[in-house]
């Protein structure tokens, strides 16, 4: 049997920001190691960058609670994000007509994995 390199993960579920502006970010943090990503999304400017960073220490701390690795051998294995519900609310306008207004919601996965 071949050996599997162990994995866990962590989700944010309706996360109220557009899964496109995510995904810029999860593009830059896919593949490198956990203390390089977190370097990276504390001086990111972007505001999906902090959920980001929760998520990606649940991960981690998924990863030593239930499988006793270290956090120092970490690299972001696997990210992506799908699209959630979007809420959708009506701005009045001029002549009592109603203008649509769209918010997005996001759901982002996060897996972590031991280097090899």
């Amino acid at each position: 049997m071949a050996n599997q390199i162990v994995t866990a993960t962590a989700v944010g579920r309706y996360i109220r920001t557009s899964p496109l502006k995510v995904r810029r970010v999860l593009d830059q943090i896919r593949g490198k190691k956990y203390s390089e990503v977190i370097l990276i999304l504390k001086f990111m400017p972007y505001r999906s960058s902090g959920i980001i960073l929760q998520i990606l220490e649940s991960a981690a701390a998924n990863a030593e609670h239930n499988y006793g690795l270290a956090k120092n051998k970490l690299a972001v294995t696997k990210t992506f994000v799908d699209k959630g519900p979007i809420l959708k609310r009506f701005r009045p306008r001029a002549q009592g007509r109603g203008y649509p207004i769209k918010k997005p919601t996001c759901h982002i996965v996060i897996e972590v994995g031991e280097l090899v």
